[in-house]
């Protein structure tokens, strides 16, 4: 699903909220050090990873997306970094970008929202849990392939 596509689904959910948010990609955000006002969140869904150089095709249900969230005079602001992965059969092989089924992409950014309330808003939203559609997946975690793991905020390294 397109970045645009994105965006126009997180202010569909978004859009019970008190103030107007906006989506936007930045490859710029530092995972773990927002901005001075920004809050930080970490979602996971499914992904699809492709290798440029081998084509190799591999599957994670452990994709992590990082948001960088801002609410400032009725304005809210939502910085998006998908997290890549590497190849694990290619040696010089480049982080590769994540695609995200079009079908999990709605829950993802549900679960977006529900941190925006609990974090923005100082709402109690109780615990939901919206499951995301799964790949099978079988290969073992390689945390020298994983950017969340090189950043320090994969849930697999337990280490934030």
């Amino acid at each position: 699903m397109a970045e645009s596509q994105w965006a126009s689904v997180f202010v569909d959910k978004a859009r019970d909220l008190k103030d107007n948010w906006r989506l936007e990609f930045d490859e710029s955000i530092v995972p773990k050090y927002p901005n001075k006002g920004w809050k930080m969140t970490v979602r996971n869904t499914c992904a699809r990873f492709k290798c440029s150089s081998c084509g190799r095709v591999w599957a994670s249900n452990k994709a992590m997306v990082v948001f960088h969230l801002r609410l400032s005079y009725g304005q809210g602001t939502v910085k998006a970094k998908p997290l890549r992965q590497k190849c694990k059969t290619c040696d010089d092989s480049p982080m590769e970008e994540p695609t995200v089924n079009s079908g999990n992409v709605p829950i993802l950014l549900e679960n977006l929202v529900e941190q925006i309330r609990i974090k923005c808003y100082h709402e109690d939203v109780g615990k939901k849990t919206r499951h995301f559609r799964s790949f099978d997946a079988k290969s073992p975690h390689e945390p020298a392939h994983c950017e969340a793991c090189k950043q320090g905020i994969c849930p697999r390294n337990k280490r934030w």
